[in-house]
């Protein structure tokens, strides 16, 4: 897809975050003189005391809805802050953006991140009753749903209502639109959110998925087709055959990012351009004959010894080791993951060893990968728990984040120091874009810049900010948006999450699946392959499939309609 040329000027950005990070404000009509959605009588969540939690600093006035709140109160206050993402290893307060921050607005965080899964661990902490201030977790896990039914975050919009009016004006009601539960409320805030309308006119897709090969062994093979099941065997056997080790260490075929339940599973059918839904009504995507047609040629990968089982049982750590000495071949791996990587082995000694996004598997038609695009959900949401004790500065604290203002000091940090304005427009210092082509870890302990701290990112504002990115990461960002399917994000996220009855069945078979997928690649021929797969079938039937697929065509229903507003 040809990128459009975006210039976003000061008097269109509050607009265009509106649009595209926070919603569907094109679409519903609602500007900013309609009121602000609040509860429905009868729910359960409890408004904020005004007393609770109040600062130590003075108010000298009220909130007014057209000024940002955090203004009024600057006293030192240190808020904690779960990040659901163990792979997170950044810090607060060593950064200079962090310690920027800190002295402009008074709060200080505290940063956490899951020893194990994100999920198990904020379960655990809504057993004992003890979550952090500030809470950001993947969109799609069921703890999200946990926190916000179980009544353990505050509903922002009355938190705002109460504190910090100005957060209607920087989150945008689209947002909460989108969020909004069936009390009338909105827990969350994502990041990284995205509409349709603005992907289409702007060229940013946010696509991240991608299929990558090793630059020179591809090469030196004369890049083979890796579109069909035979290119697909026909390129390991060579690998096999011919580059059996690098640097005196064995080369792992095959790489699948998220193991089964993300990689061999939905990543593996959007390369594979297998639908969502057929004639209105939500496909099974699992059952469809090219996903089986390709696990058995993996199957037979394997049977052949061209693939082993590290990809479905490496470590972070042992994933991490292998892909820094680029000791894999192909990799199923969305390529935002590489951005550190690929600069330092484009610098390295073999600097043809870096990685490259060619075509991978395809549908027998041959019809190109439909990979996920942004969508409304976003990565990430952020809550606020009422375990806090400062509720007022937390809402403020979100609030500025999300402005343009704090979206500039959290990307560029302060002016002056990491960033000057060139011919009218914010440039990071030659000397951090620089860093950022060859030592983006030492950039973002020591300066904090650009995505270090990611989790309220809204990108239609950052972007006009952002450094030309280095040729070997742009070649993967502009074939993963030349293969976005840019309508189908409203797909993204259908499974049932929380407790319900829908969700507790497809916990017990996403769960069996996991188990499922590494005896189908293993089983020794294909009727052993067939008898496991119709096996895991009917036992998902009986766990309460027909359960899990009324709740995915509702969701689908409903968000159809919320678009259409």
């Amino acid at each position: 897809m040809k990128r459009k040329p975006f210039k976003a000027s000061a008097a269109l950005l509050p607009a265009l975050c509106l649009l595209l990070s926070l919603g569907l404000a094109a679409c519903t009509g609602n500007g900013e003189n309609d009121p602000p959605p609040t509860s429905q009588e009868g729910g359960n969540h409890t408004q904020p005391d005004n007393a609770a939690g109040e600062s130590a600093g003075n108010e000298t006035a009220a909130p007014n809805p057209d000024e940002p709140a955090w203004t009024l109160d600057t006293s030192p206050v240190e808020l904690s802050w779960f990040v659901g993402a163990s792979w997170y290893a950044h810090s607060w307060g060593d950064s200079l953006v962090s310690q920027y921050v800190t002295d402009k607005t008074g709060v200080s965080v505290k940063l956490e991140v899951p020893s194990g899964e994100a999920n198990e661990q904020v379960t655990l902490m809504m057993t004992s009753g003890q979550l952090p201030d500030l809470i950001s977790i993947g969109s799609w896990e069921t703890a999200v749903k946990k926190l916000w039914e179980g009544d353990h975050v505050y509903a922002l919009n009355e938190l705002a209502e109460q504190y910090d009016p100005y957060f209607f004006k920087v989150a945008g009601d689209g947002t909460l639109k989108w969020y909004r539960q069936e009390d009338g409320n909105s827990y969350g805030m994502p990041n990284d959110s995205y509409s349709p309308n603005l992907m289409h006119e702007t060229g940013m897709t946010a696509a991240n998925q991608t299929f990558l090969v090793r630059k020179d062994l591809y090469e030196e093979m004369g890049r083979p087709d890796l579109t069909t099941p035979e290119g697909f065997l026909g390129a390991l056997q060579t690998l096999k055959d011919e580059y059996p080790e690098y640097k005196g260490q064995p080369i792992s075929p095959f790489f699948a990012q998220g193991n089964v339940p993300y990689g061999m599973t939905e990543y593996l059918q959007n390369l594979l351009a297998i639908p969502y839904e057929q004639g209105g009504q939500v496909y099974d995507r699992i059952t469809d004959p090219d996903y089986i047609a390709w696990l058995k040629t993996f199957r037979t990968a394997y049977e052949r010894g061209l693939i082993n089982v590290d990809f479905l049982v490496d470590s972070d750590t042992q994933v991490e080791e292998k892909t820094n000495n680029a000791r894999y071949f192909m990799m199923i791996r969305e390529w935002t993951g590489m951005t550190a990587v690929n600069p330092m082995l484009a610098a390295s000694a073999n600097p043809e060893s870096y990685y490259i996004a060619v075509d991978g598997p395809r549908n027998s038609s041959g019809d190109p990968a439909k990979l996920f695009p942004g969508n409304m959900d976003g990565w990430m949401v952020t809550m606020i728990s009422k375990s806090t004790e400062h509720p007022e500065r937390a809402i403020r604290f979100l609030s500025y984040l999300a402005s343009e203002e704090g979206q500039r000091d959290l990307f560029l940090g302060q002016e002056g120091q990491t960033w000057e304005t060139v011919d009218g427009k914010p440039q990071l210092n030659p000397e951090l874009v620089e860093l950022l082509g060859s030592n983006i870890e030492q950039l973002e302990k020591e300066y904090g810049v650009l995505d270090t701290y990611w989790m309220l990112r809204n990108p239609v504002i950052v972007n006009q900010w952002r450094p030309e990115k280095a040729p070997v990461i742009k070649q993967m960002e502009d074939f993963a948006n030349a293969q976005a399917d840019i309508d189908s994000g409203i797909y993204k996220g259908l499974d049932p999450l929380g407790d319900a009855e829908a969700a507790i069945a497809w916990s017990r078979i996403s769960q069996n699946w996991e188990e499922v997928l590494p005896e189908l690649i293993t089983a020794k021929d294909e009727a052993a392959f067939d008898k496991v797969f119709d096996s895991f079938l009917a036992r998902r039937d009986e766990y309460g499939f027909e359960l899990v697929t009324a709740h995915r065509q509702a969701e689908l229903d409903a968000r159809k309609a919320k678009m259409a507003e």
